[in-house]
């Protein structure tokens, strides 16, 4: 009988032993893969920052060369518009003296197809 206890108390170590293997395997695995997570987690940011940046980089570039381009365009704005000032202010004068000849100076005259009735 001493012999089946110890055999039973023999099982019941190994089993306890393997259930403590178990326990530990599991442990084990559940903190690589808190630590698989947080590298990846920490990957990503990486990552991000990174392509942040990069867009960051890119946007001012562009952003730069569009604001370039609107001084030039306002410069050539302004430009144009002196030009017309300048052509409207060196005109005015001969075209109202023509509008007003057009308008004062009347002639009478009989239209062409006018035909006297009697």
């Amino acid at each position: 009988m001493t012999s089946q206890s110890q055999g039973i108390q023999q099982l019941l170590q190994a089993e306890k032993r393997a259930k403590d293997k178990l326990d530990e395997a599991k442990k084990r695995k559940g903190k690589r893969l808190r630590q698989a997570k947080e590298e990846a987690v920490a990957e990503t940011d990486q990552y991000r920052m990174q392509m942040e940046k990069d867009f960051r980089l890119k946007q001012a570039k562009i952003m730069g060369s569009q604001s370039h381009l609107l001084d030039e365009i306002e410069e050539q704005t302004l430009e144009k518009i002196k030009e017309l000032n300048g052509s409207y202010n060196k005109c005015m004068e001969s075209v109202i003296k023509q509008l007003l000849s057009m308008v004062c100076d009347m002639k009478p005259e009989i239209h062409v197809n006018y035909r006297a009735s009697n």
